[in-house]
């Protein structure tokens, strides 16, 4: 059986096949099938010549089992591992009593098994004591409940039904951890959301600083701007004031009632003389004199060339008298 096993493998591992076939092999025992074989969901051992079910593995996913043609007389209670069995084959083997069957009650998925061939088929009542035996039993030797016929279709239908049912179950642990991970991956987008609209805000809130910094330079530089002009107006305010103070300092002074002695009152009175003089005089008067002047020695030397000028006139018309 090792051999074989072996064989049927084809270098797969074991938790990789869902279907073995044993027929024929000859062992009295289970031998080199392990617990390895988790997925493997049909088994057939027809023929084998099994004594005894000893050593047989638990088998999570097995459905159908194929004991038929072998030596088996008990020992059911070894394939409790296989909750999941829905087809039994024990045609052709040593099974005397119902006491013998009384461990696959257990098996609340066991739709399909068939006892043909067997000893306890010659007991009174054999087929409605089995059925009340195992409640979830549909067909018994080929046959329902009321002696009808299964066809091949309908336990195809309870088959593929029994599928349905594992891949549906399968379909929602699926279901759930797809939703699990839509889940997750929503809180991961939204979180990523939350962290770009963190940076965006964060990167606003900088651009923002740099505007504010870059106004605050452009007011300072204002400000400064600002201040250099009232700087100017408070100098040219002060050379106002200045100009203005020396203007009127002397009057201020000489108009205030203060006791400033004589000496001091005597040295304001010239100096204001002195300036009243500065107002009065005209540059221009003196030009004018100086210009009345030269037309005056220009009339004089004018007189005097015209009397010259006469004597000549006089003296040459003289000589020509004489002459005549």
């Amino acid at each position: 059986m090792e051999k074989r096993i072996e064989l049927e493998k084809r270098g797969r591992e074991p938790s990789q096949i869902k279907e073995l076939n044993l027929d024929n092999c000859r062992s009295m025992m289970i031998e080199g099938l392990t617990d390895e074989f988790t997925n493997l969901e049909a088994l057939s051992l027809i023929n084998v010549g099994l004594t005894s079910l000893k050593g047989f593995p638990k088998l999570p996913s097995l459905k159908k089992l194929e004991l038929s043609d072998n030596r088996i007389q008990g020992g059911l209670n070894l394939l409790s591992g296989s909750g999941k069995l829905t087809h039994l084959n024990l045609s052709g083997n040593k099974i005397k009593d119902l006491e013998t069957l009384e461990p696959l009650k257990d098996f609340q998925t066991l739709k399909n098994l068939d006892l043909f061939n067997c000893e306890v088929t010659q007991i009174e009542n054999y087929r409605e004591n089995v059925f009340n035996l195992i409640p979830s039993l549909k067909y018994l030797d080929g046959y329902d409940r009321a002696d009808k016929e299964a066809d091949d279709s309908s336990v195809e239908d309870e088959d593929e039904d029994d599928e349905d049912e594992d891949e549906d179950g399968e379909n929602d642990d699926l279901d759930g951890e797809d939703a699990s991970e839509g889940v997750l991956g929503e809180e991961d987008e939204d979180s990523d959301e939350d962290d770009d609209d963190e940076e965006e805000d964060a990167i606003s809130i900088t651009d923002d600083d740099e505007d504010e910094d870059d106004d605050d330079d452009d007011d300072d530089e204002g400000d400064e701007d600002d201040d250099e002009d009232d700087d100017g107006e408070v100098e040219g305010e002060e050379d106002d004031e200045g100009e203005s103070g020396s203007e009127v300092g002397l009057e201020y002074l000489y108009n205030k009632d203060i006791d400033w002695g004589p000496g001091v009152l005597q040295l304001l009175q010239m100096q204001q003389k002195d300036e009243e003089e500065e107002e009065d005089f005209e540059p221009g008067d003196d030009d004018d004199e100086e210009e009345d002047e030269d037309e005056d020695d220009d009339e004089e030397e004018g007189e005097q060339q015209r009397g010259e000028k006469r004597k000549r006139d006089d003296a040459d018309l003289g000589d020509e008298d004489e002459d005549d």
